[in-house]
């Protein structure tokens, strides 16, 4: 075949220009450093490089996140680790005011210095980092703790991300550290009237005491009646009465109580002792719960007649608790309080003796705080111990097996709550709150009024779905004194309206009633609510007529009462119960003493077992703290571990290696100057040397 000039040029030329794009393509990978510059390059490669580039941008997200949540996990171990160094010194104090040593200048002084490690554990409780605070939950800009103690953050957690569908919480909210539960801890009450013997000779009492020498053997023998009222570990309500004859002893009075709350010969429920001085003390066996609850009185007639066995509380209230009168030649009804708090009891049927504060359970009127009616009992979801909101239906805390003895069991049906007290004008109101599931009303200066729902058609609540807040508002019409004009839905609402313009019936934090006066700082109002049932202890029959329920009707429920004092509870109220213990040391109270300072107060000894709790909760917090950080220390490890494997990878997916393109670019231009040379010695030939 002859070689034509078409032929020749055409095949210098084509293979030259593959040559140049070749050393084209290798000089702009030395420069940029990368394989390829777009996406038509190398499809397969730019694919994998953008995988690989979302997966790093992943990954610093990841470890952005992790480290901001490692900061503030970090700092709250330290806070802690400052909160335990601060209670090891707070219950070292304790234990110092234990002593029995002490003068009330030393306990003054130990006081002093609780107060200011008080202090202390607020400022730690507000810290902050980066101008968020640590324990206020989601709410990072709310200072978490008042000056008087008061919670004000929320409870949610915030999390990290570490990776898909993984997350890990980072911070520990103030409603885990201060208003945390612990599910292990076992309920203690104790009553707080210091008892002694009122006859024997001895100098204090004991278990081996009999009751003649307890209640007193004026006109032996007697029958010693002890009317008991209590809540058990489960929520319901009980009432016994007790009969002890004058051989009895004291531990004998205690094991009838703990068969009262459900003790057996096998199994005990309950313990129920005798402190030093002489306080009844009831600790749950069961864990977790905190509606067990105490109340007590004792009643001896000396007269020989029959006026002790009573059926209805009230009618205790007739003689002298002062035992001396009695044994001085006025022999009467010995009355024996366990309980005393200093509450007004409202409803009384008898107003002989005025000074018997203990003898009524829950028939007690709400504290009073400036513009402030307070109740003490928590309302308690009997299924998930946890506190009643406004939603929360009273069925779903109440003992409901106690509420409808003349009707249907197991409900609400026919329950009646007493509401009395004076308005914030100052005029007396007294109020029955009728449960129905036909439609529960309330009646007041003999006008019956529905209580409302909410659905459509409105018409008056069925018993067991009357929430606290349709209770709080019939509280807060009568308490301001607005009520509705007519007994229709409209005219209902616009009472409610108007009296929130008076005032606020609500639940606090921890779900105690509270009634707030916005008309003045001191208010004139007053409140008692309380079941009919309060004080009755007849016997009692199930609507069949043939069931004995209990020994008689307890009460359904109860919203202020002289119950006994709470010293352990699965329920965590930090500044709460560390101001009860401090205020036990400036009280210069050892136990529970009703004669002296705050009547509710737990006492040095309880205090310390208190303590205890607080720092097995904080512990426990602490714990949960440092194992956030541990995970978080491990995460944070193991993503920048795979960022740098990950961009490794990346790296030899993309990125150019020199050495080799630098051969290959060598390669190609010796290759290149060669053909060239050769086509230039090609060019320069005669046709006649050609042939």
């Amino acid at each position: 075949m002859r070689v034509t000039s078409s032929m020749y040029y055409k095949s210098v030329f084509t293979d030259s220009s593959k040559v140049q794009g070749k050393l084209f393509d290798v000089n702009k990978q030395i420069s940029s450093g990368l394989k390829i510059q777009y996406a038509g390059d190398d499809v397969s490669t730019f694919t994998e490089t953008m995988r690989l580039d979302n997966e790093i941008t992943t990954l610093g997200q990841i470890k952005k996140s992790v480290e901001s949540g490692y900061k503030m996990s970090n700092q709250s171990d330290v806070v802690l680790n400052e909160f335990e160094t601060s209670i090891n010194r707070a219950r070292t104090l304790l234990i110092n005011a234990a002593n029995g040593t002490n003068d009330e200048t030393s306990l003054d002084a130990i006081a002093k210095e609780l107060r200011g490690i008080e202090g202390n554990f607020k400022a730690l409780a507000n810290t902050s980092i980066n101008g968020q605070y640590l324990f206020s939950g989601s709410a990072v800009d709310t200072k978490p703790i008042s000056s008087d103690g008061t919670y004000n953050g929320n409870d949610i957690a915030m999390s990290s991300f570490l990776g898909s569908r993984s997350q890990q919480q980072f911070n520990l909210t103030g409603a885990d550290l201060f208003l945390g539960e612990e599910k292990l801890v076992k309920r203690e009450v104790t009553s707080n009237v210091v008892q002694t013997l009122n006859a024997g000779g001895a100098s204090s009492i004991a278990g081996s005491s009999t009751m003649a020498e307890f209640m007193g053997d004026v006109n032996s023998p007697n029958t010693h009646y002890f009317y008991l009222d209590g809540v058990k570990s489960d929520g319901s309500a009980f009432k016994e009465k007790i009969s002890m004859s004058d051989a009895s002893t004291v531990d004998d009075l205690l094991k009838a109580v703990g068969n009262a709350y459900g003790n057996t010969t096998n199994l005990n429920l309950v313990n129920v002792s005798l402190n030093s001085s002489g306080q009844i003390v009831v600790a749950d066996k069961i864990p977790g719960s905190s509606k067990l609850d105490f109340h007590m009185v004792g009643a001896t007639d000396f007269s020989g007649g029959g006026a002790a066995d009573v059926t209805n509380i009230d009618d205790l209230d007739s003689a002298t608790t002062d035992y001396s009168v009695i044994s001085g030649g006025a022999p009467g009804l010995y009355v024996k309080e366990f309980m005393k708090s200093g509450f007004t009891q409202a409803n009384t049927v008898s107003t002989a003796n005025n000074n018997i504060e203990g003898l009524l359970s829950d028939r007690t009127e709400f504290s009073v705080s400036g513009s402030k009616l307070l109740s003490n009992v928590a309302q308690i979801n009997r299924a998930t111990n946890a506190f009643a909101t406004s939603s929360t239906k009273i069925s779903e805390v109440a003992d409901i097996s106690k509420g409808t003895l003349s009707t249907t069991d197991d409900s609400l049906d026919g329950t009646q709550l007493k509401l009395s007290g004076t308005d914030i004008g100052g005029g007396s109101y007294t109020v029955d709150i009728d449960f129905a599931t036909s439609g529960s009303t309330f009646t007041i200066g003999g006008n019956t009024y529905d209580i409302f729902n909410m659905q459509n058609p409105r018409v008056a609540v069925a018993a067991d779905d009357m929430t606290y807040q349709q209770l709080m508002d019939v509280m807060n019409m009568v308490i301001t004194g607005d009520l509705p004009t007519a007994n229709t839905s409209a005219e209902y609402d616009k009472a409610i309206a108007n009296s929130n313009f008076l005032g606020d019936t609500s639940l606090s934090y921890d779900g105690k009633i509270n009634f707030s006066d916005k008309t003045s700082t001191a208010t004139k109002a007053t409140v008692a609510i309380h079941d009919v049932n309060s004080g009755d202890f007849a016997l009692t029959v199930d609507s069949d007529g043939d069931t004995v329920l209990d020994s008689a009707k307890a009460s359904v429920i109860s919203f202020n009462s002289n119950n006994a004092l709470t010293v352990r509870d699965p329920k965590t109220d930090f500044f709460k119960n560390l101001d009860e213990m401090i205020t036990a040391v400036e009280n210069h109270k050892l136990y529970p003493d009703d004669s002296s300072g705050d009547k509710r107060n737990v006492g040095i000894e309880n205090a310390i077992a208190m303590m205890d709790d607080l720092q097995d909760h904080v512990s426990r917090s602490h714990a949960l703290v440092g194992a956030q950080s541990n995970t978080l220390t491990t995460s944070l490890e193991r993503t920048q571990l795979l960022e740098t494997s990950t961009m490794s990878l990346r790296s030899s997916v993309i990125d150019t290696d020199l050495a080799e393109a630098s051969l290959t670019l060598t390669q190609l231009s010796t290759n290149f100057q060669a053909m060239l040379s050769t086509v230039g010695k090609i060019s320069q030939l005669s046709l006649v040397n050609y042939l």
